[in-house]
């Protein structure tokens, strides 16, 4: 079996990205508490307008003292760069490399088969386990990728779900996206059986990118996993299910989800600012604990973080952009800032004709099922920047004209302002200059510029 082109591994990538990137990376001087030192020390970093990814020596009062990152995701120019391209090609190549999938790759050994663990060996108390927030119900797992095998196809897949120890060998956990994995549950109850699962904890960036990715549910994300890295995902079969977890990955525990058993679960800090115990309750019954010799714990910090936000929307844009502009040419930019969590969208058309960027506004929020309002502005407007939208919004809207709701659609259940089964209503704002426009914008001459940077060059020196 041939070796891979390049590491799998989440701890090479951090050496190497280190030597690259030093001044993108905050390495703290010493261990830090597991009782929400990270998420405070990456909570006055944004404060600052700063998003390096933050790298701790060691953790106390977590269960094991490993060296922890996180913050990977809270900046895009890091991601671009994972890919290789600059920040205005990521969705693009994002795109690209999806389309490129390739299918794992099995071996016989792996670094996550250094420690197994079973029976009596086996607590989860012994895990390097995170507590983010004072309102959280204890330490999470916030990177845990549950693996699991659809029983009619053998196709896998790959989604991120909160954790929490519910005992020595269960975790509670929440399926409330109802997604594919939820899917395959209620296949496994209909048999009769438990799904057998794996939960893999650090990975590679670019797995776990694949992990939040929107593919069809007959794509397998290991699959996509391989179209991101460039080459199959080195991938071994675990103990008793031989389900296939990378093999480079930090710790992978393997067990069972019964649809029948419960377990408590919430509440967590989610992505809308609040401390959500909307839960499906489910129990992860674990009956092995894979670990390399000399682990690293790959955090996700929780909340409103850029690190979170950021990992959970971008595949949902890459794909969403892809269809879109392949649709609707006028489309010159999409942006979903991380003021509005999950709910907002910016986007930017050319209009040829009066009404294209609401049909186009329209075609988003069926496509993103976790937005609420999408504002479309002029093409010479930056989405990128919250200030020059709600200018666009203050100045161009007349809300009995440019305002239009849809009411009673499905949206996220973590939404606080939806019911429990997240109902929601959905909302177009144009904020796109209606034809004839009779005003004309403000101009600051060149020359004037120019004059005023020496003058502020000048009083600077002063």
């Amino acid at each position: 079996m041939s070796s891979p082109a390049r590491p799998q591994d989440a701890q090479s990538w951090l050496a190497d990205y280190t030597a690259h990137h030093p001044e993108d990376v905050l390495r703290l001087p010493g261990p830090v508490h597991a009782d929400g030192d990270l998420t405070a020390v990456a909570e006055s970093l944004a404060r600052a307008g700063r998003t390096p990814l933050v790298h701790a020596p060691g953790l106390r009062g977590g269960g094991a003292d490993v060296p922890v990152i996180t913050n990977v995701f809270a900046s895009r120019e890091r991601i671009a760069r994972l890919l290789g391209v600059a920040l205005g090609e990521l969705h693009a190549e994002f795109a690209r490399r999806v389309a490129a999938a390739v299918p794992p790759r099995l071996v016989q050994e792996g670094p996550v088969l250094e420690r197994v663990r079973s029976g009596q060996q086996l607590d989860l108390g012994t895990l390097p386990l995170l507590t983010h927030f004072a309102s959280d119900k204890g330490p999470y797992i916030t990177s845990g990728v549950v693996v699991a095998v659809d029983p009619d196809t053998g196709v896998g897949n790959l989604s991120f779900h909160r954790a929490t120890p519910a005992g020595r060998d269960r975790l509670a956990l929440s399926l409330h996206s109802r997604g594919d994995l939820w899917r395959l549950l209620r296949r496994y109850e209909k048999r009769g059986q438990p799904m057998p699962v794996a939960m893999v904890i650090g990975g590679h960036p670019l797995f776990l990118l694949a992990a939040a990715g929107r593919v069809p549910e007959q794509v397998d994300e290991r699959a996509l996993a391989g179209g991101l890295l460039g080459e199959p995902l080195d991938v071994v079969r675990t103990p008793v299910h031989g389900i296939e977890v990378p093999a480079h990955a930090e710790f992978v525990l393997e067990g069972t989800i019964d649809a029948l058993a419960e377990a408590e679960e919430g509440p967590f800090g989610e992505f809308s600012g609040y401390s959500s115990g909307r839960s499906t309750r489910n129990e992860l019954r674990v009956q092995t604990l894979l670990s390399r010799a000399s682990p690293m714990l790959v955090s996700i910090l929780g909340g409103r973080s850029a690190d979170h936000l950021t990992l959970g929307r971008l595949g949902r844009e890459a794909d969403a952009v892809r269809a879109l502009r392949e649709r609707f040419p006028q489309l010159r930019a999409v942006h979903w800032p991380s003021s509005g969590t999950h709910f907002h969208a910016y986007i930017a058309v050319e209009q040829l004709r009066q009404g294209e960027a609401r049909q186009i506004a329209l075609a988003l929020l069926s496509w993103d099922p976790y937005l609420k309002t999408v504002v479309a502005v002029d093409a010479d407007v930056d989405v990128t920047s919250d200030d020059a939208v709600l200018w666009a919004m203050a100045v161009h809207v007349q809300p009995a004209r440019d305002v239009f709701v849809i009411d009673e659609l499905p949206g996220n259940a973590l939404d606080p302002s939806s019911d429990p089964q997240g109902t929601a209503s959905r909302m177009v704002i144009d904020a796109t200059r209606r034809q004839p426009f009779e005003a004309s914008p403000i101009v600051v001459s060149e020359q004037a510029r120019t004059r005023a940077a020496a003058l502020l060059a000048e009083a600077g020196r002063s």
